[in-house]
């Protein structure tokens, strides 16, 4: 494969949505929210626009594929464990993001490990998930930056969708690795049953 089939534009998007980060990171840590939300938003700008020209531009790859949830999944569990440890988002919604993240990685390795099962497409409570971190990140960082009583509301709500939809993706998630998994011993006992 060339590296232009690689280093496509949606994939150098999803490169510099990573590059962003030591940079957002930096900007907390000094107390600097004004440009740590900025560059938290062009981040999630860039994020809308990888997919948006993969599909557009009939450039999705399987980097691609990999890349880009890694990429929002090293995003967003860095800025929750920043923002914990600077005591801005209660640690229990952090320990949630990182176990249910853990999980899912742990099961999709030892399924493709036994069963050659690598095709996990992001659910409609995964992509709600997604959100509520991104809306929940924003509206901390925003009310270090706005002490409005509107801001603290949005936060504390978006927050707390973090843990509804954390538990409801992850029971959801098992129940679909279950349900292929049982296809999978079906399609098998099948195949192996004389004809």
């Amino acid at each position: 494969m060339t590296t232009s089939r690689i280093l496509t534009a949606p994939n150098q998007l999803t490169l510099l949505r990573m590059v962003f980060l030591p940079f957002i990171v930096i900007h907390l840590v000094a107390g600097h929210y004004n440009w740590a939300l900025i560059l938290f938003v062009l981040a999630g700008f860039s994020d809308g626009l990888d997919g948006l020209l993969a599909r557009t531009l009939h450039q999705q790859t399987t980097l691609g594929q990999y890349l880009d949830p890694i990429a929002d999944k090293l995003l967003l569990s860095t800025v929750f464990l920043v923002l914990s440890i600077l005591h801005k988002i209660p640690w229990k919604y952090t320990v949630f993001v990182f176990s249910r993240d853990a999980s899912i990685l742990l099961a999709s390795a030892v399924l493709y490990a036994i069963a050659g099962l690598r095709d996990f497409s992001p659910s409609i409570f995964g992509k709600a998930n997604t959100f509520a971190q991104v809306a929940a990140v924003f509206f901390v960082m925003l009310f270090q930056i706005r002490h409005t009583r509107i801001v603290w509301i949005t936060e504390f709500t978006f927050l707390h969708a973090v843990l509804a939809f954390t538990v409801i993706s992850g029971v959801h998630y098992v129940f679909i690795v279950g349900q292929r998994l049982r296809a999978l011993h079906t399609g098998a006992s099948k195949s192996a049953s004389p004809a």
